[in-house]
């Protein structure tokens, strides 16, 4: 497998049910996430980034919330976004995949004004995002059944 990718706003709907296709392998299929929990109504207004190999195969994938669908998630705070379904297929796991796609929503969240980015990350996860930059806050929490602490990095 080559290193080769790109990370890009998924905007077509062939791009769009690349990003589900990963998410459900990693969610559904690799950790048990019912279907109903992991696909929501906020997928229809978040912007999903993607990362694609050359070849065209898709490698990872995560979502932006910003506006009124982040509110519920940063403490209503409308200048946070909010960074969630970070998920990288587990033939792409240790390419830098995940770290290109936080930065990418990072990116997106600038884009459009934000000023921080804020995430529920699994508690297996925070090393990975501490070392992007992110900072732990509040008490654990489960998530689908599966232990989270909230995390916020400002741009």
């Amino acid at each position: 497998m080559t290193d080769a990718y790109a990370v890009r706003e998924a905007v077509e709907a062939a791009d769009r049910e690349a990003c589900f296709a990963v998410r459900r392998e990693v969610f559904v299929e690799e950790q048990g996430v019912p279907q109903e929990l992991e696909y929501d109504t906020y997928d229809t207004t978040a912007v999903h980034v993607l990362a694609v190999r050359a070849d065209g195969l898709p490698l990872g994938t995560g979502r932006l919330l910003h506006g009124a669908d982040a509110l519920g998630k940063t403490g209503g705070d409308a200048t946070v976004g909010s960074l969630g379904r970070l998920a990288v297929a587990k033939a792409a796991r240790g390419l830098g995949v995940g770290a290109a796609l936080v930065r990418g929503i990072e990116d997106t969240a600038r884009e459009r004004g934000l000023a921080a980015v804020d995430l529920h990350a699994q508690t297996h996860a925070l090393g990975f995002y501490e070392r992007l930059g992110y900072e732990a806050y509040g008490p654990e929490f489960p998530d689908a059944g599966i232990p989270h602490r909230s995390m916020r990095r400002v741009l």
